[in-house]
């Protein structure tokens, strides 16, 4: 019997981002397992990126996790977020989640939407993006 290989990841989750989930979660007044990654339609380039509590993995949830983050990634997102690092950063003018995705063509000026396209999982080498 064939021994099958481990799926690679959807995503990825910088140490800074995972220590921002875990305060996240440990900060939420009611009991959350992590949190849900996905995207929507709308904003003036087309796409925008969604983060929220978690309660529990769905189905058909993808489960990211790193240094003790749980991630989820919503089904309906995971071909625009292949190969994507998400990351948190903190400066003087903003503080917040960055998503450095291989599948985003453009973004706003505001930096509030983007436009993603699809990855194509075929053209994956090792789980890693073409």
């Amino acid at each position: 019997m064939a021994s099958l290989r481990p799926r690679p990841s959807v995503m990825s989750i910088t140490p800074a981002a995972a220590a921002r989930v875990r305060e996240i979660v440990e900060a939420s007044e009611r009991p959350v397992s992590g949190l849900r990654v996905g995207i929507k339609n709308g904003g003036c380039a087309g796409m925008s990126y969604t983060v929220a509590l978690a309660d529990a993995a769905t189905p058909g949830d993808e489960l990211v996790e790193t240094e003790g983050a749980r991630v989820y990634v919503d089904p309906k997102a995971v071909l625009f977020l292949l190969g994507t690092r998400m990351d948190f950063r903190a400066s003087k003018l903003s503080t917040g989640f960055v998503f450095e995705n291989p599948n985003q063509v453009s973004a706003c000026g505001c930096g509030e939407s983007v436009s993603l396209v699809a990855a194509d999982p075929g053209a994956l080498a090792d789980g890693v993006p073409a």
